[in-house]
């Protein structure tokens, strides 16, 4: 039987936005939606989880361009990706939303807008792309952390769950991490499931770090919260998208 979060570590935002919710608002700010295929939109409706990251940006002489990247995890396992495109038309003006399928539209979207030359109101030197910055490290807090590790570890009922040799390791962490790395907890209404995945990362005393990947689900036959932990990021994620098919 799965042991109860730690309510502190755990605390759900006051409103968490379901799926649903995330896909009605795109859409709804979305200047060009209706060009969005009918099945794709019919697609979205069995999603379980959501994620949405900023994936490029350019602020230049009072202009704006930002670049998003929404994914949800539908029901039967799989995935679907919509690309935003958000820019002001003119400095100081509200911003402007499109989104897109794929991110070849997206980009043709973007390049469009064209670069501004560069002004004294040069505000950001070059368009960035965060994904070529290199993620920061950890923060780490000394909490208790091998007690930490030793309840993740014993939560977990997922039968290749990692073994002794990862529970001795982790008896030595010094600080530890938790993150979540799928979205915000949300609930699909028409799936009645919710998918959560969080990282737990660990500070060990030679400075190396570790990290542990929980899967935290309702696919159950009767809808009890499951905990599950891997040892990888793509484990888990293979975890989270075997259990969504099995109830598609």
């Amino acid at each position: 039987m799965s042991v109860p979060y730690e309510t502190a570590a755990y605390e759900p935002a006051e409103s968490p936005e379901s799926p649903e919710e995330h896909l009605a608002r795109l859409l709804g700010r979305a200047l060009n939606s209706f060009e969005l295929p009918d099945d794709v939109i019919q697609r979205l409706d069995s999603a379980l989880a959501h994620d949405s990251s900023l994936h490029s940006a350019h602020h230049s002489a009072g202009l704006h361009r930002e670049t998003y990247r929404h994914t949800w995890l539908l029901a039967d396992g799989s995935a679907v990706t919509l690309w935003e495109l958000a820019h002001n038309p003119t400095p100081g003006s509200a911003p402007e939303h499109e989104v897109y399928l794929d991110q070849e539209e997206l980009q043709t979207a973007a390049e469009r807008l064209g670069v501004p030359p560069e002004s004294p109101e040069f505000e950001v030197p070059a368009l960035m792309r965060l994904w070529a910055i290199p993620e920061p490290r950890h923060v780490f807090a000394d909490d208790d952390s091998a007690d930490h590790a030793r309840r993740l570890l014993r939560r977990a009922e997922n039968p290749d769950r990692p073994g002794e040799e990862t529970a001795a390791l982790l008896a030595t962490a010094t600080a530890h991490e938790i993150t979540q790395a799928f979205g915000r907890p949300g609930r699909a209404g028409r799936a009645g499931l919710s998918f959560a995945l969080y990282e737990h990362a660990f500070l060990l005393p030679d400075d190396s770090e570790t990290s542990l990947w929980e899967v935290e689900h309702t696919a159950t036959p009767d809808g009890r919260h499951m905990c599950e932990v891997y040892m990888s990021e793509d484990a888990a994620r293979d975890a989270m998208e075997r259990r969504a098919a099995r109830q598609g």
